[in-house]
């Protein structure tokens, strides 16, 4: 039972560790990623659909992204969605192909992504911790069924520590790693 417990909270725990990674992915540097427009949605038909279903994205060049649709009477409604996005990003239509230059990214412009970056990572390390929380409370449930001994619920309180101290360390070295990308010139 208790290693049922541990396992449990370790795939949970890494799947905390995986969001975080894809999170980050999203906030650009000032290399041009098709990854960067992930998380954009199109209206497509009533209904919002992501942007790689609809068009096909790939880096032009370090600094450009070029988008072509699929159905070309989607082109104004994704110019339209990538603009409204947060990303701050302005495309422009050249027949077929989207085009859609990243602006180089300022010093503060850098900072402003830094702290974004940070706060993921915090919400990521909450996550670990509500995961620890839960083990646990699952571990004080069996003391109190009898089913485990005192000795026991103690032992796997401290394994469940490690490996949270563990996915921690994993989220401040993603958080380390893309920090020194930001920060690149």
């Amino acid at each position: 039972m208790i290693s049922q417990i541990r396992k449990d909270a370790e795939t949970r725990m890494d799947k905390c560790v995986e969001v975080f990674k894809s999170q980050i992915s999203k906030v650009r540097t000032g290399r041009a990623s098709p990854s960067l427009l992930d998380g954009i949605q199109v209206e497509y038909y009533g209904s919002a659909t992501p942007l790689r279903q609809l068009a096909n994205v790939v880096a032009e060049d370090s600094r450009t992204l070029a988008i072509t649709v699929f159905d070309r009477s989607l082109g104004p409604a994704v110019e339209k969605a990538i603009m409204a996005s947060d990303l701050g990003l302005n495309p422009s239509s050249a027949g077929a192909v989207i085009r859609v230059p990243l602006p180089p990214l300022t010093e503060e412009r850098r900072k402003d992504l830094i702290k974004i970056v940070r706060g993921e990572a915090e919400q990521s390390r909450v996550s670990v911790r509500n995961v620890r929380r839960d083990a646990n409370d699952k571990l004080k449930a069996q003391l109190k069924d009898k089913a485990i001994s005192e000795d026991e619920e103690r032992r796997a309180q401290d394994d469940i520590q490690k490996l949270t101290d563990g996915f921690i360390k994993k989220i401040d070295a993603a958080l380390a790693e893309k920090e020194t990308e930001l920060m690149d010139f």
